[in-house]
């Protein structure tokens, strides 16, 4: 099962099943009015919404350039950093050592969740010098999860999942941390996928907590990044979740990213600019790559074995604000 948030005027939006073909949807307003709703009543919603998406009714066609973030806005937006190679490349671009927990203690911060973006909008470019970068990756969603979860245990919180672009400002990151206390401005709004699907979706590609498909990248119309967003994610979803929830329950709407997919083979590409940077670096001393400028478009999306796009694209176009 697809589902979607669409624009109407309200800051939540209106929930939306959309149908196999992805270019068409039923109003959902009859089970819940938005998908922090059904979230909170997934016992009870989630049945409905499938008879919904899979019944005879009318349907309607679908402009994705009207859709907003599957959740507008979100009571919780945490993101890993489960992909290791991430962590030593960007670590290495800015001369700073990898924890000695690395493979063993996960990466977490908490950034601002109360202004996404939607699939289709502006990434704002307020600063050229802040260095304005895209990062590609998968989310879950969460239902009400309970303090202390087991990895073992995790697998029947995971509602939905979805794309992500965790728009990040790479220099103002080193005077940040720095201050030991996060990286919070060089966090601005993030955006995600049109559709958020329900695991069963995925099939067999979702498995162990992780998704075994490629994540591919584009920028101005040229793959940069094929990644394969499973093997190499050091700590599955599962993992996570028992990390975060160590000391504390979560809500539902909580949503929980992977971080940067990212793949020690260079030929699978990048999904951030921050790694091609450092590769760049790493070979001839000097990056040549240079951060986003005015209108730049990026382009996330992930297709099945099939080739059907399954989140539909994350497409954003850079704007000078």
């Amino acid at each position: 099962m697809r589902l979607a948030t669409l624009r109407d005027g309200t800051r939540d939006g209106a929930l939306i099943v959309v149908l196999t073909d992805g270019a068409s949807y039923r109003s959902a307003r009859s089970v819940s009015p938005t998908m922090q709703a059904a979230l909170d009543d997934w016992e009870r919603c989630e049945p409905l919404l499938r008879a919904l998406a899979e019944g005879d009714g009318d349907a309607l066609p679908l402009d994705l350039t009207a859709l907003h973030s599957p959740l507008p806005r979100a009571y919780e937006w945490i993101d890993g950093s489960a992909y290791l190679n991430h962590v030593r490349l960007v670590r290495k671009a800015r001369g700073a050592e990898p924890p000695p927990t690395l493979e063993t203690d996960p990466l977490i911060y908490q950034g601002g969740s109360g202004t996404f973006l939607g699939p289709r909008d502006p990434m704002p470019l307020l600063n050229p010098l802040w260095g304005l970068d895209f990062e590609s990756e998968v989310a879950v969603v969460l239902g009400d999860t309970p303090a202390q979860t087991a990895a073992s245990d995790a697998a029947p919180y995971v509602r939905l999942l979805m794309l992500v672009n965790d728009v990040t400002l790479r220099n103002l990151i080193p005077d940040e941390l720095a201050k030991g206390f996060g990286f919070f401005c060089a966090k601005p709004s993030t955006a995600f996928s049109p559709f958020a699907i329900t695991p069963d979706e995925l099939g067999d590609a979702w498995r162990d907590g992780r998704v075994h498909l490629r994540l591919q990248t584009e920028l101005d119309g040229v793959l940069v990044g094929d990644t394969d967003a499973g093997p190499e994610m050091h700590f599955s979803f599962f993992d996570l979740i028992a990390h975060i929830t160590k000391s504390r329950a979560f809500t539902a709407g909580t949503i929980l990213g992977s971080g940067t997919v990212s793949n020690v083979d260079p030929a699978r590409g990048f999904s951030c600019l921050a790694e091609q940077r450092t590769r760049e670096v790493l070979a001839s001393g000097k990056a040549t790559t240079p951060f986003l400028v005015d209108g730049q478009v990026v382009r996330i999306h992930m297709s099945d074995a099939a080739g059907r796009n399954l989140f539909g694209d994350i497409q954003q176009r850079v704007v000078s604000a």
